[in-house]
C-alpha cells in the first residue's frame, strides 16, 4: 500500500473576503472530491484572504496510480481561471 500527498499552495486572485474564498475553495474541493477517490483538506492559511494551502491524499498500490491522479488535479487547478499554484510538492508515503 502506497499513500501520496500533494500539497498545494493556492494564490486566488479575485478573493476580496474570507467568505469570498471559502467559495471558491469549497467549489475547487467538490470538483476534486466528485472526480477522484481522494481526501482533501484546506490544511493552512485559513484566515488569509488570497492564499491556501490544500492537502490531497490518495491510497494505492502504484506510485504511478497517484502521480496520474495527482496530475490530473492539478490540471483541474490550473484550468481554474481565478486560482493560481504557487506551490505544489508530492510525498510518497
Amino acid at each position: 500500500m502506497i499513500v501520496g500527498l500533494l500539497t498545494l499552495d493556492l494564490y486566488l486572485l479575485e478573493a476580496d473576503s474570507l467568505k469570498g474564498k471559502r467559495l471558491v475553495i469549497k467549489s475547487l474541493k467538490d470538483r476534486i472530491r466528485s472526480r477522484f477517490n481522494v481526501s482533501i483538506s484546506e490544511v493552512d492559511g485559513n484566515d488569509l484572504w488570497q492564499r491556501s494551502i490544500i492537502g490531497i491524499a490518495c491510497v494505492s498500490n502504484e506510485k504511478k496510480m497517484i502521480n496520474k491522479v495527482f496530475d490530473d488535479i492539478r490540471r483541474i487547478v490550473i484550468n481554474t481561471p481565478s486560482i493560481e499554484i504557487v506551490n505544489s510538492t508530492i510525498e510518497m508515503l
